[in-house]
């Protein structure tokens, strides 16, 4: 299992941000997918997962403002991440599910 995540900056409030998650090493369109992501000095938070029929799911401190889609044929997940506000700074992370096969992570930061 091969996850990398690519997208992640500096951006400003309100501003706007689209991570990738490539995949390989199993069979993506069958599997689910999530996203997570980790705050300094925080634990890991489970914000938004796809499964294989399109069902999608966000944590509240997302909700509205992220969406997560994926492409079966480039084998890649996205997270748009719209309203951005300071406290989604973290690094995140693209997930096989809800397991710890994940990738290196990407770090986003929203700040002025």
């Amino acid at each position: 299992v091969q996850l990398v995540e690519s997208g992640g900056g500096l951006v400003q409030p309100g501003g706007s941000l689209r991570l990738s998650c490539a995949a390989s090493g199993f069979t993506f369109y069958k599997s689910a997918m999530s996203w997570a992501r980790q705050a300094p000095g925080k634990g890991l938070e489970w914000i938004s997962d796809i499964y294989r029929d399109g069902t999608t799911y966000y944590a509240d401190s997302v909700k509205g403002r992220f969406t997560i889609s994926r492409d079966n044929a480039k084998n890649t997940v996205y997270l748009q991440m719209n309203s951005l506000k300071p406290e989604d700074t973290a690094v995140y992370y693209c997930a096989l599910g809800r397991t710890a096969r994940r990738g290196q992570g990407t770090q986003v930061t929203v700040s002025s």
